[in-house]
């Protein structure tokens, strides 16, 4: 039986790593206010009701490490010269970014693309106004409500492992 070997997994997050990646926010559904979050499905393709697109900070190489400087539900990690098979992103949402929203679902998106004419260096994309296509939903996750207000920045941490 043939096997995917850790080289072969670090040059597939070497290659995501290469591309550009966006956490999406999106409202999800109002009744998961009182029903509680559905489960993700493995067949989603996007976000149930898309708010706007966020680039990512910060993508790095990621080693596990018991005291690592990176900790996450999943473990604590410290950024990895090598590359490895586990990639690390990070999202910052600035103040003004969907700040009256409620978050209800994020994901991760590759190759998403933003329609022409928008300032170099912009970093939040509205998703009814400046988004042409989603691109690939790589990660799917549904939240509790997160209430955005003007003053507040929410971060999202990921490690992705390939």
């Amino acid at each position: 039986m043939a096997t995917l070997v850790t080289t072969g997994r670090a040059g597939l997050a070497a290659s995501v790593k290469a591309r550009d990646i966006f956490l999406g926010i999106g409202a999800g559904q109002t009744a998961w206010d009182a029903n509680g979050v559905d489960p993700e499905n493995i067949a989603s393709t996007g976000l149930y009701s898309a708010i706007g697109y966020r680039k990512a900070a910060q993508v790095e190489f990621v080693t596990s490490a018991a005291q690592g400087a990176i900790s996450l539900p999943s473990g604590r990690y410290d950024v990895s010269s090598a590359d490895t098979n586990l990639l690390y992103c990070k999202f910052t949402l600035d103040f003004v970014d969907a700040s009256t929203s409620t978050i209800r679902e994020t994901g991760i998106f590759l190759d998403v693309i933003t329609g022409s004419g928008l300032p170099s260096g912009q970093m939040f994309f509205d998703a009814a106004t400046e988004v042409t296509s989603s691109g690939t939903l790589y990660l799917l996750e549904h939240l509790s409500s997160i209430i955005r207000t003007p003053a507040t920045r929410e971060t999202f941490e990921f490690v992705l492992t390939f």
